[in-house]
């Protein structure tokens, strides 16, 4: 069971958290679609829940490339499909994507192509220009899709935003599926 998330990155006064050393700090993922309250909620909670007692993660947290849900909660659909799977106590605000998650996340995994090259784009904006005090050589976020630790390289996760519920429960599908892959590809992978 996942319990209540506390805002991972995100300071009591609403700026990112810096981590820590990079020699002793866990890793730290960003998952990201368009909005923020279907694809990317869902993978934040799938993942926090199969890795709940990982020592080896650190900030883990969800987030859009738009603001258009911004502040909202996740699609009811989104938490039903996850209570009907046993996530039953998560709680997301949605949030745009800031200059400084390129800074704080190791991983940052998007849910489509669209938005894996929105956030490139970003990143090479924020690597050529200084942002916020940012040290641009240090900007080491992967951005990746997550789909890619699901056993097909690009696999997308359709946005059911749209659609039937039934695309929520193949989303979910998905969710675990690429959480999975991500702890055997990157956490439990030989050194």
């Amino acid at each position: 069971m996942v319990h209540a998330p506390k805002k991972h990155g995100v300071s009591a006064d609403g700026t990112i958290a810096k981590t820590s050393t990079a020699s002793s700090r866990p890793i730290s993922v960003l998952f990201v679609c368009l909005g923020n309250i279907c694809r990317s909620p869902m993978a934040e909670a799938v993942f926090r829940s199969i890795t709940a007692s990982d020592q080896r993660l650190g900030q883990i947290d969800s987030c859009g490339t738009g603001a258009y849900h911004e502040g909202h909660s996740p699609d009811p659909r989104t938490m039903s499909t996850l209570q009907d799977n046993g996530i039953v106590d998560y709680e997301h605000s949605a949030r745009k994507i800031q200059v400084a998650d390129f800074d704080t996340f190791d991983y940052i995994l998007a849910m489509d192509n669209e938005n894996a090259h929105d956030l490139m784009r970003l990143k090479t904006r924020v690597i050529k220009n200084k942002h916020a005090g940012l040290n641009k050589d240090k900007l080491s976020a992967k951005v990746m899709l997550f789909g890619d630790f699901g056993g097909k390289k690009g696999e997308q996760v359709a946005d059911p935003y749209y659609g039937e519920r039934n695309g929520f429960a193949d989303a979910y599908e998905q969710m675990v599926r690429f959480s999975n892959g991500f702890v055997a590809q990157v956490l439990d992978a030989p050194k």
